[in-house]
């Protein structure tokens, strides 16, 4: 039954001729970047056969520390960095920290099974199903999967082996589940979300502004079980260890920039590029997630059709954490999707088409502009499902 909902229906409406080639170009331009990009040693493996240092090289040593039986050395950085050059064999400049709760440290053991190289390819091969498959069930129309592949979100998550592909899947899908009346199955995939909490700061308020206790208990269950499952794999120590590097990565990476604010995607990261101080960051991040979850809440409990519901949810979650990279903004695709299927189906309005074109746009730019370019994007997301809420469902 499942496959079966999944599955356009017979006669959805194909793309229009202009989308449909805008979208073969962007899948084309990423795949030739990649195949370059590998081909002169730049991306996952180098020119003299070793390994090219990413992000995902600190899940993979992280796996290896556990797969060690030392999971808490994970969230030791200069041990952990060790293993991090065991991985690509040779030393590099910089840190890749590892910042999971212990519950990801089973998925980074599974991937250390596997040479680093493998490994990498593997974890992108796992993921991406589960966002191609979650696009495709919100849109169920032609072209679908060229759409899902074209965004230029996945780039980013390409290059580095990130897990964008798993939070975008994660989040949609959970969405899509409450849309079809199963709230235990959406809590679940909420539950696993709870590997990275930043990106679920919205999802407790607003299940519980709008009554959606079943989704927010399932949700809770799912994440004390996870959490209960890593205390008995991996010990208390690794837990202690988890929390006492919180302070250690708050400071490096949000108080001293270690990784260039230019990349963060948030206001916190735009306020501190653009100069401004640690208190000023946090205040105005601190004010645009509280108006977010209020925003959200108030569209939950109106008359919204879901997937402005939905869109407004998986946007505000962007919009209220610090901390958000490029390769996290593939999660972008999950209001896209649902605008787009609500404009499928309702008719787009005047300046919706040019407001996605741009969002996608300043997506694809960041490799060339070092800036938070992607908040603007989600800006412009949130503009366009705001003025959809403002209308009647």
């Amino acid at each position: 039954m499942a496959v079966v909902e999944i599955l356009p229906p017979r006669g959805a409406p194909a793309l229009a001729r202009p989308l449909e080639l805008i979208a073969i170009a962007l899948v084309v331009a990423q795949a030739v970047y990649l195949l370059v990009s590998y081909w002169q040693g730049t991306w996952i493996i180098g020119v003299d056969g070793k390994g090219v240092a990413s992000d995902f090289v600190n899940v993979w040593a992280a796996g290896k520390l556990a797969l060690q039986g030392t999971p808490a050395a994970a969230y030791d950085w200069p041990i952990h960095k060790l293993i991090e050059e065991l991985a690509v064999g040779h030393p590099f400049e910089g840190y890749f920290g590892w910042h999971y709760p212990p519950p990801f440290l089973a998925v980074a053991a599974l991937l250390a099974l596997f040479p680093y190289g493998a490994s990498y390819i593997v974890w992108l091969a796992a993921t991406l199903p589960f966002y191609v498959a979650m696009v495709r069930a919100t849109i169920a129309g032609q072209g679908a999967v060229l759409l899902a592949l074209a965004f230029p979100a996945l780039l980013s998550n390409f290059v580095v082996g990130q897990n964008g592909f798993l939070t975008a899947a994660l989040i949609g899908g959970a969405l899509l589940l409450i849309e079809r009346g199963r709230p235990l199955a959406a809590g679940v995939l909420i539950g696993l979300l709870t590997y990275k909490p930043h990106m679920g700061l919205l999802f407790p308020i607003v299940l519980a502004a709008s009554g959606q206790w079943r989704v927010f208990f399932s949700a809770a269950v799912t994440a004390a079980l996870m959490a209960l499952a890593s205390l008995l794999l991996f010990g208390a120590d690794t837990w202690l260890a988890f929390f006492n590097s919180i302070a250690h990565t708050s400071q490096a990476f949000l108080s001293d920039g270690w990784a260039n604010f230019g990349k963060l995607q948030t206001l916190f990261g735009l306020t501190r590029a653009l100069g401004g101080g640690e208190t000023l960051a946090w205040t105005l991040q601190t004010a645009l997630a509280l108006l977010s979850a209020l925003i959200v809440s108030l569209i939950w409990r109106g008359r919204s059709s879901f997937e402005i519901k939905a869109a407004a949810l998986a946007t505000g979650a962007m919009l209220a954490t610090p901390y958000l990279y490029t390769y996290d903004l593939v999660v972008l695709a999950v209001p896209l999707a649902f605008l787009y299927r609500r404009g499928r189906r309702d008719g787009v309005l005047s300046y919706e088409a040019g407001g996605i074109g741009a969002a996608c746009a300043l997506i694809a730019s960041f490799p060339f502009v070092t800036a938070p370019v992607g908040f603007a994007a989600v800006l412009i997301v949130a503009a366009l499902v705001l003025r959809r809420a403002l209308r009647p469902a």
